[in-house]
């Protein structure tokens, strides 16, 4: 074990001499109005999945579909049960905000109709306990859980109908909650959950049609559903938003935002057709969203390759949905080098490969089988692309990890250098302009993972699943957090991974430090 520790130092040396972010830093250096925290779901994290009045959502369906490997959050992390202990980790680590989401399904059963008072006194508690506790809540109402009430009454996202039975629903969090929250996002990663879940069908809900379909989907149809449920995402989206400013804005003081996935988008040659394809898969991955939120329209390239398949804004939806966002947040793990692919339009059968017309490679084949590449350059230009092309608005990361496989070390050396690398390029975007206003990591603990199930961890703190306690244990990388949180000196000459490495293993039993 211990000569294990040793090698470990020698990592860490060397870990420190390579960071390429921002030069040696502290949470002093960033403005006191900078939020930084850490993130989960609801059904990641919560679980007491069939009690006190829950019913399934989406995400229930799916986890129970087999697609990860017999894992599924009936008990996950069992917050639900434990929030006033993870709500005293955050404080002693130093969160000054903790990102989390509603379970619509937890609060009104049946998607729609009276409020469960068990979900909405759990939630009021956890609120009340972060800020007690000086943590800001910022509240997500959908994370991939729409109530499955409503996905088998009427498709859910692929029917106009979701409009009002979401801005429902945002109208009981708004007023039961909003005296206390005022960071709302209506919608988690919206792109990709349209895309891979009624595309290529394995995110919620599982709808696709072949040949396109990643699984044996029993419903969908991949080359319009995608689209269709995007467009009435972002009415929904409008109608909340809409509401929000007219009843509660005023009084409550607070902001409503909208979060994306997001790549960096770099042309793998320098040719004129690889460089105009990357702004191609800007548009279709960032632009299907940000342009009709920014400028009341979807982006002319999509218009064109996609053609009536596209739904349209009439006059008034357009200036609903224009403007609607007092922030955008971004997801962000990996970049991607795009090349032009035109043949893909010929495709008789059309899905989104075809209409967008680009290969992506996401370059993750010379990284462990866990781990993703640390690219603080590409979250910068994530950041320097909104400003860029969308005038700079307010952008809070609401995501940023490491991935990494779980039940094997808390001494989690790589997550501590993507936490200080990517701090280190949030700074360096700061300094260039950008109107960052937070960055959150994922996740506070190791959750259950919407495709690796328990196979990976990205938390702070791991959770041992075999313990009925769920007891956790803070990782290396939480020490670090702590560590920068709480005002200490970062950075490539600081020399903080060796001394928080050091401390570290001589504060933990050989068994506490490596989990088998």
């Amino acid at each position: 074990m211990w000569k294990l520790c040793e090698l470990l130092l020698v990592w860490a040396s060397f870990l420190a001499a390579e960071v390429s972010g921002a030069d040696r830093h502290s949470r002093h250096d960033f403005p006191s109005d900078f939020v930084f925290g850490a993130g989960t779901s609801a059904y990641q994290v919560e679980g007491a999945a069939k009690e006190d009045g829950r019913t399934l959502s989406i995400f229930d369906t799916y986890a129970h579909s087999g697609i990860t490997r017999g894992a599924n959050g009936d008990v996950a992390c069992d917050q639900y049960h434990q929030y006033k202990e993870d709500v005293q980790l955050m404080a002693d680590t130093g969160l000054e905000a903790y990102r989390f989401s509603i379970s619509w399904s937890r609060l009104i059963p049946n998607g729609r109709g009276p409020i469960n008072p068990r979900g909405l006194q759990y939630y009021n508690n956890l609120i009340n306990e972060l800020i007690s506790h000086g943590i800001e809540p910022h509240v997500t109402l959908h994370h991939f859980d729409l109530p499955q009430a409503l996905e088998d009454e009427y498709g859910g996202w692929t029917s106009r109908k979701i409009k009002r039975d979401f801005a429902a629903y945002a109208d009981v969090c708004f007023r039961e909650f909003g005296n206390r929250v005022r960071h709302w996002t209506t919608f988690n990663e919206a792109n990709i959950f349209v895309l891979m879940g009624y595309d290529y069908g394995f995110l919620p809900p599982q709808r696709c049609s072949p040949p396109f379909g990643v699984f044996n989907c029993q419903r969908g149809n991949s080359s319009t559903e995608p689209y269709l449920a995007a467009h009435n995402i972002l009415l929904a989206h409008a109608s909340a938003s809409r509401l929000y400013r007219t009843k509660y804005q005023n009084t409550q003081k607070g902001y409503i935002g909208f979060n994306l996935l997001a790549f960096y988008f770099t042309p793998l040659t320098n040719t004129t057709e690889d460089i105009v394809a990357t702004q191609r898969a800007n548009d279709f991955y960032l632009g299907w969203f940000a342009d009709p939120l920014m400028y009341g329209d979807y982006p002319e390239i999509m218009k064109k390759n996609v053609g009536s398949r596209l739904p349209s804004f009439n006059r008034i939806e357009s200036r609903l949905v224009k403007g609607s966002t007092d922030f955008l947040a971004v997801n962000f793990y990996f970049a991607a080098k795009v090349k032009d692919s035109p043949w893909s339009l010929d495709i008789q059968l059309r899905d989104y490969n075809a209409d967008i017309a680009v290969k992506l490679d996401f370059s993750l084949k010379n990284v462990t089988q866990f781990e993703y590449p640390v690219t603080p350059w590409a979250l910068q230009g994530v950041l320097e692309y909104f400003k860029q092309k969308y005038g700079n608005p307010p952008m809070y990361i609401h995501e940023s990890g490491q991935r990494m496989q779980r039940n094997s070390t808390l001494e989690d050396l790589p997550r501590v250098t993507c936490l200080q690398e990517y701090i280190g390029a949030v700074l360096d975007s700061l300094r260039n302009g950008s109107d960052t206003k937070g960055y959150f990591t994922w996740s506070f603990l190791d959750v259950f993972e919407v495709l690796d199930g328990y196979d990976s961890g990205y938390g702070l703190y791991y959770v041992d699943l075999d313990d009925p306690d769920r007891t956790r244990y803070p990782k290396l990388s939480a020490k670090w957090y702590s560590h920068f949180l709480k005002g200490g000196s970062v950075g490539p000459d600081s020399g903080s991974i060796i001394d928080i490495t050091r401390e570290y293993l001589t504060s933990v039993s050989p068994n506490e430090a490596l989990i088998e």
